[in-house]
């Protein structure tokens, strides 16, 4: 008897042990030979439902047994836990078959490991504060409300009163239509209630432009968490809210040179215009391009895609707030500008065939030569020689190809999947302008940016002016956001970081690039093409970026969900000029080729400060060029262009250390050249009188 209810209990106890362990089969999925396609499908037996799948790809919900969008060739880790809290942790990865997924997976941990000093933030490293990014509160808003939608709403009654703690699901107020129609408003979570207005208010008029503008209109009450609440991503992880270390690095550099040049960005800001309009052009000056074609063609490399997209994704991160603090950064960066182009044609080498080389190359290895700092100087001129190949074969190159022709593509279906005979015919373009060297490049870029800034600024000068109620509303939300924001939006550091982040990524000051094109300018005077070069960051930022994002908010759609990047931003400039997007397309196409022709140039005097300044040596790097632009229109790279972009900003490290070093040099050149501009020794054109 004993024997058998000991077998009995014997096998209670291997079901119930058998009910707690988990068997998880997995399925790889690679469905093609594109990158970031693949999946991971678990099927889950045993334990007790319903099971949790905590994936390390953010972007997969807790609930969720199927992963997808997962790169090729990197390992993916998931723990399930069942009901009863019986856990199994795996590891997988999809094989990594086409040659593009096998150079995106290999490139994944370079972006990594680069992005991990990037991106690095010391702050949160030192303890300083929390990264985490909490929810003191949740706002309730209207039920099935949405941007598009023309109804007035208004608050008929509330049925809890102010002050009281609800939960999750319980019915708060009665909201009524203009039609009559009832809306039942619930608690969206456990908490205090928190009446933002009284029984009989409108909440929200879809025939009000401002109520279109402001912030969070549709919301009617708060409901404060018993305990703030961590915001989460998908798969649970906890969300955070960095302040990059590139950041940090390029806005403190632009606030020292502000200081030190004795805010040359505002007090210089008049001689600058003069200088770009050529009232200072001495013909017989040492270089190869006037101070217009210098500036043209700096502005072309940095006017590009992140005005248009970049800007649109700023903007629904930090919310309208973000604008202001673009502002800032970028008239901060004008000074960055002013010292690294200074320096530019300081330390210009010019050959007797009348080819010019100058840049930080020359400055990091020359100006701290002369302070007993030869090998230093070499270092990081070499160090910044190879990031600037890196970066004019990706970000300048390969990302504008790609890019454009995504955006193009979804414009003009015929070209859909067309990508390789489009990179042919965008290398040949690129090839007949950049064989004639800067010459060419510089009349080239003369001309398309201030036809496609003009149309661009018209564009979003005539969305604005259709919509000039709003400016009131607009300027009120930028201000409110800036140092107010939601709590959603990261509080006032995540809204700042944001906006510096943006200007400091799209202007590119204190990269160095810009010094490069600035140093073939026509002058004797190299504080002069400083002062030129300052109105790079106000042109591409101030005005170019702050009008997309004006054109965002006085459009309503900074408060759409669910759309980010150029589609936003088609999407604000569609709502007014129907045909505009396609005007839009074509304009990311001349911001994509003008980038890519001023890039070829900055990547061509890095190849030959590395390998030699021969024609042969250029013409190599030109057909390698070329070669590229084909490569990055037909092929998606995902990783190599996200490591190749990230070049770009990595360039700012050695520059700017130069540029600290050498930042008295430059003030006292400064001082100098403003004696004599007060004493009229500089060269000035005669003014023509017209015969009447």
């Amino acid at each position: 008897m004993r024997k058998s209810f000991l077998s009995i209990f014997l096998m209670l106890c291997g079901v119930a042990l058998y009910a707690q362990q988990l068997s998880v089969q997995e399925t790889l999925i690679n469905p093609s030979s594109k990158i970031n396609d693949a999946a991971i499908e678990l099927k889950v037996e045993g334990g007790t439902e319903p099971y949790t799948f905590k994936w390390s790809d953010q972007n997969t919900r807790l609930k969720s047994s199927k992963a997808t969008g997962l790169t090729e060739g990197v390992p993916y880790t998931v723990t399930v836990t069942d009901a009863a809290g019986a856990t199994f942790s795996g590891e997988y990865e999809i094989e990594a078959e086409s040659i593009v997924e096998v150079f995106n997976s290999t490139m994944t941990p370079a972006v990594a490991g680069l992005g991990s000093v990037l991106f690095w933030d010391p702050f949160a490293a030192l303890g300083l504060y929390d990264p985490v990014m909490y929810a003191d509160k949740k706002m309730v808003s209207i039920p099935g409300w949405s941007t598009t939608t023309e109804k007035v709403y208004t608050l008929k009654s509330w049925l809890v009163e102010e002050g009281t703690h609800v939960n999750k699901g319980d019915e708060i107020a009665v909201i009524e239509t203009e039609t009559g129609e009832e809306i039942i408003a619930t608690a969206t979570t456990n908490g205090t209630l928190e009446q933002r207005l009284a029984a009989g208010k409108v909440i929200y008029d879809g025939t009000s432009t401002s109520d279109k503008i402001e912030t969070n209109a549709d919301v009617f009450a708060d409901i404060v968490y018993d305990e703030k609440e961590p915001l989460l991503h998908p798969n649970g992880d906890a969300r955070t809210l960095s302040i990059p270390f590139i950041v940090i690095w390029l806005i403190f550099g632009a606030a020292f040179f502000t200081l030190r040049m004795g805010f040359i960005n505002i007090r210089g800001f008049k001689h600058s215009l003069d200088l770009a309009k050529g009232k200072y052009d001495d013909p017989n000056a040492p270089g190869k391009i006037t101070h217009f074609q210098a500036l043209a063609t700096a502005v072309s490399a940095t006017v590009g895609l992140g005005n248009i997209a970049g800007v649109a994704v700023a903007i629904s991160l930090g919310g309208a707030g973000a604008t202001f603090w673009m502002i800032v950064a970028g008239l901060l960066g004008m000074s960055s500008k002013f010292v690294e182009c200074t320096l530019g044609v300081k330390y210009r080498d010019i050959l007797p065939d009348g080819r010019v080389f100058g840049g930080p190359m020359n400055y990091l290895r020359y100006g701290l030569g002369k302070r007993n700092m030869t090998g230093f100087g070499k270092f990081l001129a070499a160090f910044f020689a190879i990031l600037g190949v890196g970066a004019s074969f990706g970000g300048g190159n390969m990302f504008q190809a790609n890019q454009s022709f995504e955006i193009l593509s979804g414009q003009f279906p015929v070209l859909q999947g067309n990508g390789f005979m489009f990179g042919v015919m965008v290398s040949i373009l690129v090839g007949v302008v950049i064989i004639g060297g800067i010459d060419s490049i510089a009349k080239v870029t003369g001309k398309v940016v201030p036809f496609m800034a003009a149309v661009y600024v018209l564009g979003a000068l005539a969305v604005i002016f259709v919509n000039i109620d709003n400016i009131g509303p607009a300027f009120g939300a930028i201000i409110d956001g800036a140092f107010s924001p939601s709590a959603l939006k990261g509080g006032v550091i995540g809204v700042l970081v944001v906006g510096f982040q943006r200007a400091a990524f799209s202007n590119e000051a204190g990269v160095g690039s810009a010094a490069i094109a600035h140093s073939t300018a026509k002058t004797n005077h190299p504080p002069s093409e400083g002062f030129v070069a300052l109105l790079e960051p106000f042109i591409d930022t101030v005005v170019v970026c702050t009008l997309t994002a004006l054109v965002l908010i006085f459009t309503g759609m900074h408060e759409v969900s669910g759309v980010a990047g150029a589609e936003l931003t088609s999407n604000a400039f569609g709502s007014v000029i129907s045909w505009f997007p396609y005007v839009l397309a074509a304009a990311v196409f001349l911001f994509a080729f003008s980038t890519m022709i001023s890039w070829s140039y900055y990547g061509m005097r890095a190849w030959t400060y590395l390998f030699g300044k021969s024609k042969k040596t250029e013409l190599i790097y030109k057909v390698l060029f070329l070669f590229f632009v084909i490569v990055g229109a037909s092929v998606s790279l995902g990783a190599v262009l996200d490591f190749s972009d990230m070049m770009i900003l990595a360039m700012s490290f050695p520059n700017i250390i130069g540029l600290y070093i050498m930042s008295g040099e430059v003030r006292k050149d400064l001082s100098n050249y403003l004696r004599d501009l007060k004493d009229n020794k500089l060269f000035k054109k005669p003014q023509v009188k017209k015969v009447s």
